[in-house]
């Protein structure tokens, strides 16, 4: 039996709405079991289920000459509910037509459950904006607690991580250390230690390459040297003119090459937060990879976390990764003035979050500006493995806390 995701239980509340669902995320994110377990969780209300991947040619064609030939592929009874499961729901030629039309036809006869690998699908092909017929969930990789679900240590995953024992901080802290070089792939978190290298590998030459290939990157070579400064460049500005003169090549190609990195879920562009236009960045953004594992294998680096040269870059990355879990892309900005003052995180402008790896050497003056000018705004410091709760009345937290 597969480990029910997160995800999995938000979907299942809607399994009885007439909305077609749509899973989006990267691939090898999990979408095809999350698919599986909701089918499942039918099954065994002993429901009509039916199940289809596009990536079966035969299929695709039928699909394509008109959406009424899904009664030529299974047998549906419209005298009750149907739930039909379709993979890869991008694949067809007018995907948003397809879903449109069986949703406008047979609304409470048929359920529609569907997966979508890359957004950019989305945004291209769905012409129709199916507002009122759909919901979306987006799927990420593993997220720390799934991570330990995923791990078999049931308890620790639903321990309040603020007040852990010695003990339980102890095994947290080994954990959470894999899950920052490793990333949270479900394939690659089940994977022993000698695998997991290899098999992100394969992520990045072998699915991301679909992406590649289905967004007509003629390119190839140089999005993936992209994605590699990307990858030593996390956590800062976002500058598409320099990256351009660093390639040799247009502004106008970097920008179609970071919208497809972010369309298939690999990266993610946060925003300034600002209400002084004169004397705080407004434009500029911000990138973080969306899996660490990734970014650490265009990094060519699985050392542990200790042993690193660029900790500060990874620790401010799974900040932004444990907030996203939490908080929609929009609410997570960061705060930086035309003087380099700066906040790594303003979340949902209510919390201020910077993140360092010696919290012990903390300079408070560093931060007094913002201070006076956002002085409702909560602030706190982000560490690994905390030696205080506090400094300096500053509260200190362990990126796993939040």
């Amino acid at each position: 039996m597969s480990i029910i995701r997160d995800i999995t239980i938000k979907a299942k509340k809607y399994l009885e709405t007439d909305e077609v669902l749509l899973i989006v995320g990267s691939r090898q994110a999990g979408k095809t079991t999350i698919l599986r377990q909701l089918r499942e969780d039918l099954d065994n209300q002993k429901k009509n289920t039916f199940f289809l991947n596009l990536e079966e040619m035969e299929y695709l064609g039928l699909l394509n000459e008109s959406p009424r030939n899904l009664f030529k592929i299974f047998t549906l009874d419209l005298n009750q509910k149907n739930y039909v499961f379709i993979d890869e729901i991008q694949y067809l030629k007018n995907p948003s037509n397809f879903l449109k039309f069986i949703f406008d036809e047979y609304q409470g006869k048929i359920k529609l459950i569907v997966s979508g690998s890359s957004a950019f699908y989305i945004d291209k092909k769905f012409k129709d904006s199916l507002a009122g017929r759909k919901k979306i969930f987006h799927v990420t990789t593993l997220s720390f607690r799934e991570f330990l679900r995923f791990k078999q240590v049931e308890k620790l995953a639903h321990l309040d991580f603020s007040k852990l024992s010695l003990t339980d901080k102890e095994k947290i802290s080994v954990y959470f250390g894999e899950y920052v070089i490793f990333g949270g792939y479900p394939k690659v978190v089940l994977s022993v230690l000698g695998e997991k290298k290899e098999i992100l590998q394969e992520i990045a030459f072998s699915y991301i390459k679909k992406d590649v290939y289905e967004a007509n990157i003629k390119q190839e070579e140089t999005f993936y040297k992209l994605f590699k400064i990307l990858a030593s460049q996390a956590g800062n500005l976002l500058n598409a003119s320099e990256l351009a003169k660093t390639l040799g090549v247009s502004k106008t190609t970097i920008d179609n090459f970071l919208y497809v990195m972010q369309k298939s879920f690999h990266i993610v562009l946060i925003r300034p937060f600002y209400k002084n236009m004169r004397k705080e960045l407004t434009r500029m953004p911000k990138v973080y990879f969306a899996d660490l594992g990734l970014r650490n294998f265009f990094m060519n680096d699985f050392g542990g976390f200790e042993q690193r040269g660029d900790k500060g870059i990874l620790l401010e990355n799974i900040v932004f990764r444990q907030l996203s879990d939490k908080f929609e892309g929009d609410e997570i900005k960061f705060w930086r003035t035309i003087g380099k003052h700066e906040i790594d995180f303003i979340v949902d402008e209510k919390n201020a979050l910077e993140v360092k790896v010696d919290s012990e050497r903390l300079r408070v003056k560093n931060y007094k500006i913002f201070q006076e000018n956002y002085p409702k705004i909560d602030f706190s410091v982000v560490t690994l493995n905390k030696k205080n709760n506090a400094v300096n009345d500053i509260k200190i937290l362990d990126a796993w806390e939040l």
